[in-house]
């Protein structure tokens, strides 16, 4: 097959496999782990069992007949195309979104990919010295984000499939509360779908991350913590109490002069994440929280959120 059939038979556009076919280039490919074993990896890796019923499902056996050759060229080279930036810190679609409707071989590619690198990196990790608990943590986002999508309707995954790139190619850790991405002179911080942002909580990860850099990656040197998220919005502010969590986390950071994000539109991340989902109208969200009622009165006053980014500097391990 020419890469003009591949994407014919695929519904996606010739430039999206182009993409893919230059970015993996003539760089290896990593094995899909074994049936026999992918019960024990999803369960360690947090994949519920609905959603590890359906990866199942969809398994690509050599004699599968759900895996068109189309699909497993594909499958081959995103795998190619994440490994060959090992160690790489930058946003990176795995390839294009595909028809998820057509069956789960289709719904769970990416996530083929994503466990046929989970021995790459963790071999990366190794490498650094990195804990094995801390890289079982770190990858077991990927049951997370499938609970999220599925939370989200099948909503999610397009944005969720490329943040998971991070995690297979060593540039996210997660240390405690937060999880953090290598890169450049800061840290930039996120923060995971996992309890309360109590101010203990992010500085026992903020102090493990002191730690944590200049022991694994001696040779990068980290000026500050970052973090762009709407969750800096001073907007917040106006209707959250002082010493609610988010805005104790907001008082850490210096902000940077506001411009709009290119291609990000925050009324809709704000939704996305206070409420996990895209599509609801505002009319049939949940009011049962004051930040949830703070979101849709906003909206509704036809003012809009904002995506801020802010830093604040590293210092010693107390």
């Amino acid at each position: 097959m020419n890469l003009d059939d591949i994407a014919t038979r695929l519904g996606v556009p010739i430039e999206d496999i182009d993409r893919v076919h230059r970015l993996a280039g003539e760089h290896p490919s990593a094995p899909v782990p074994a049936r026999a074993d992918a019960p024990a990896l999803l369960d360690r890796l947090a994949v519920r069992p609905d959603d590890a019923a359906e990866i199942m499902a969809g398994w690509p056996d050599p004699d599968s007949t759900q895996w068109t050759p189309e699909l497993r060229w594909l499958l081959d080279r995103s795998i190619a195309l994440v490994r060959a930036d090992l160690g790489g810190h930058e946003w990176l679609p795995p390839g294009p979104a595909l028809p998820r409707e057509r069956g789960p071989a289709w719904r769970h590619l990416y996530v083929y990919t994503y466990l046929a690198l989970v021995d790459v990196v963790r071999g990366y990790h190794r490498d650094h010295g990195v804990p094995d608990a801390v890289s079982w943590v770190t990858l077991a986002d990927l049951g997370r984000n499938l609970a999220i999508d599925r939370r989200m309707n099948r909503e999610g995954w397009s944005v969720m499939q490329s943040w998971l790139t991070l995690h297979s190619r060593g540039a996210v850790y997660e240390l405690g509360r937060l999880q953090h991405h290598r890169g450049g002179t800061a840290i930039d911080l996120h923060i995971p779908d996992s309890g309360s942002l109590t101010p203990e909580a992010v500085e026992a990860s903020l102090d493990e991350a002191r730690a944590f850099f200049p022991r694994h990656f001696p040779d990068e040197h980290y000026t500050s913590f970052a973090c762009g998220s709407w969750l800096l919005d001073p907007q917040l502010r106006e209707y959250l109490p002082e010493e609610s969590n988010i805005i104790r986390f907001q008082r850490r950071f210096e902000l940077e002069p506001y411009q709009e994000p290119e291609g990000l539109d925050a009324d809709v991340e704000v939704v996305r994440f206070v409420f996990r989902t895209l599509t609801t109208p505002l009319d049939q969200l949940p009011r049962d929280t004051v930040l949830q009622r703070a979101v849709i009165d906003h909206l509704k006053a036809g003012r809009h959120w904002q995506w801020r980014r802010g830093r604040f500097p590293i210092e010693p391990v107390r």
